[in-house]
């Protein structure tokens, strides 16, 4: 199902269009509103008038999570606290949390974005939804909840943890969806198999919409298999607004990007150059809509690869391949750049092997890597 028609398959012309003048109006808007950007972009040389189409945009200069963390808690807001009606936080276990805020039109943005990832996932208004993120600084809970009932779905606010709980809710409430880690996703069905709980013969689960962290498509079979459901994959992070920036589909063949909110491209891990479609680097994204934190270039350290091909699935959104690692997981073995979830994606089809792996100081689970999670 296609959430919003008019977004999802807008015209490539008109979108660009959308995205210049988004794009003009957020430059104005962070060097008024913003003194880091202001500074920032004067010594780049860039002023807001410079940029004036997307052919532009790589003038701007990028922005880091360093950057973010030295601003805590709120200089990087463009409004006053009296405009922000929401607070979310990272984890801060590389150093200080990074705070972002909303606005009332921010957590609109925010649950649109959350509908349209639900209802490419195969989740509908009939769809009774367990949600087992936690319910707190991160932004996985509540960003998923206000985005399903606005899809009109209902809503079970169960939160993490309590297996036993979950899986009693589940089987009572007749859960038709479920949200959470992947990770967690397999240890619900490893805990539904010790019970002897069958989830074809003993519960209504269908679909699942999974996130927060790192999986590979070997993950994706194992949760298939051990729920009996359909998983999808879903990206964002705290920095730019959190999940829904972009979401995988039926077709599960890449996540489509919410273009109209936010601006992508792909550098060169060493030179920082914008690399064409279909050619893997860094992935970095400017906020189009945000107005409590609007970010620009914002370096997420996580690696992919944005392709434009047309999906069967009739949306014409651009797509990014699910995130093959990190620039701060790579490890460099002779001269080749591994990532962890590479070693993952062989140690999953070893059966011999035992479930928990280490790889270069970077802890794993053969059926769940571990690794930041933005």
């Amino acid at each position: 199902m296609i959430w919003n028609e008019k977004a999802e398959n807008m015209a490539r012309p008109e979108l660009l269009s959308l995205q210049e003048s988004r794009l003009c109006k957020t430059v104005r808007y962070v060097y008024d509103k913003v003194p880091f950007y202001k500074q920032k972009l004067d010594q780049a040389g860039v002023k807001p008038e410079d940029i004036g189409s997307l052919a532009d945009y790589t003038r701007l200069p990028f922005t880091t999570k360093d950057e973010m963390q030295n601003n805590y808690p709120y200089d990087m807001f463009a409004v006053p606290l009296k405009d922000v009606i929401r607070l979310h936080a990272s984890s801060g276990t590389t150093g200080r949390p990074t705070v972002v805020g909303y606005t009332r039109q921010d957590l609109d943005n925010w649950s649109e974005c959350i509908a349209r990832l639900l209802a490419a996932g195969g989740v509908s208004k009939m769809d009774i939804i367990q949600i087992s993120f936690g319910y707190g600084l991160f932004t996985g809970g509540f960003g998923l909840h206000y985005g399903a009932e606005k899809l009109g779905a209902t809503v079970i606010p169960v939160s993490s943890g309590n297996t036993a709980r979950q899986i009693m809710i589940m089987r009572e409430f007749k859960s038709t969806a479920l949200i959470c880690t992947p990770s967690y996703a397999i240890y619900l069905g490893e805990a539904l198999a010790e019970k002897g709980i069958d989830p074809e013969r003993d519960l209504s689960l269908r679909v699942g919409c999974f996130g927060g962290e790192p999986w590979t498509d070997s993950m994706r079979d194992e949760i298939e298999s051990r729920l009996a459901i359909s998983a999808t994959d879903n990206y964002g992070l705290s920095e730019v607004m959190g999940p829904g920036v972009s979401m995988e589909c039926g077709q599960k063949n890449g996540m489509h990007i919410n273009e109209d909110h936010f601006l992508c491209e792909v550098i060169d891990l060493k030179t920082g150059k914008t690399l064409p479609y279909g050619e893997t680097g860094e992935l970095v994204i400017t906020t189009l809509t945000k107005e409590a934190i609007p970010v620009l270039r914002y370096r997420t350290r996580d690696i992919t690869t944005l392709f434009d091909e047309p999906c069967e699935c009739g949306r014409c959104l651009l797509r990014m391949t699910k995130p093959h690692g990190r620039t701060d997981d790579m490890l460099i073995i002779r001269g080749v750049n591994i990532f962890p979830s590479q070693v993952e994606t062989v140690l999953v089809d070893m059966e011999e092997t035992e479930p928990h792996y280490q790889a270069g100081g970077h802890p794993g689970r053969r059926s769940g890597c571990s690794g930041n999670q933005g």
